[in-house]
């Protein structure tokens, strides 16, 4: 048995949050409405399943899940991730190819949806800082 982090159940809390806050974005949603994919977001050890249905995230499950299909992957540390959904995150840590760069995220698999809508899954996967924003008023 693994014992879980103050940071790790931080992380989770955040990602159980961004369905709440990409569907609240009109302006995200019609961004990607065109866009249904599945993707993960693998904190640490731990995957997380988001499925995106017409702009809006229709799903969020926590893994590992035995034969769960995904497009496209974002994995990396948990403090990688914490550093990347702070309201201002350091130099490097702004980007999600940034840290790719520099060896903090891997990004794999198919890249033809993430590529085809760029933007959408980039303010998708920061949305988190959101959180830190409105946490800092």
């Amino acid at each position: 048995m693994t014992v879980s982090s103050e940071s790790d159940v931080d992380l989770a809390a955040l990602i159980d949050r961004i369905p709440e806050l990409v569907n609240g974005d009109a302006a995200l949603v019609r961004r990607g409405r065109l866009t249904s994919v599945d993707l993960m977001l693998e904190v640490g050890a731990i995957p997380y399943y988001l499925s995106v249905r017409d702009g809006q995230v229709a799903g969020c499950q926590r893994g590992p899940l035995v034969m769960r299909s995904w497009s496209f992957a974002v994995r990396g540390s948990g403090q990688a991730w914490q550093k990347f959904w702070q309201l201002l995150p350091p130099p490097r840590f702004h980007d999600i190819f940034a840290l790719a760069k520099f060896d903090e995220f891997r990004i794999e698999g198919d890249f033809r949806p993430l590529m085809t809508n760029l933007l959408y899954f980039k303010e998708l996967i920061a949305s988190p800082r959101l959180l830190a924003a409105r946490t800092q008023r």
